[in-house]
């Protein structure tokens, strides 16, 4: 069964939960998902990743940490394999927020609003 289908039946049965909060914490799921079937990392890998940056938060004092966790154990993955430094990924992290403040409120994020991109 796929996600797909675990999601469409958990709609049709009439369940009122919502797995994500925010956009953003499905699109980092996605990566996630679209990275390991890449074969980027394991699942092994990702648990522990992501148990390892669970522990450092100690305590999660919003929801939305949790998908924060998320994020930083992606990013501790992808600096691990090689496949950007953090500081490559620091930069680009700085350019969407700069992007954000610069969209008008109800229009989509796109990296070409950071107003210091080039």
């Amino acid at each position: 069964m796929s996600l797909h289908d675990l999601i469409g039946n958990s709609a049709a049965s009439g369940g009122e939960a919502t797995v994500f909060a925010q956009p953003w914490q499905a699109e980092a799921f996605a990566m996630v998902v679209a990275l390991h079937e890449r074969g980027l990392f394991s699942w092994a890998e990702w648990a522990q990743a992501l148990s390892s940056q669970l522990k450092q938060s100690d305590e999660l004092e919003d929801p939305s940490d949790y998908y924060q966790c998320w994020l930083a154990a992606l990013e501790s993955l992808i600096t691990e394999k090689k496949v950007a430094p953090k500081a490559d990924i620091d930069l680009l992290t700085r350019a969407w927020q700069r992007a954000a403040l610069a969209t008008p409120h109800g229009q989509p994020i796109r990296l070409e609003n950071d107003p210091d991109r080039v």
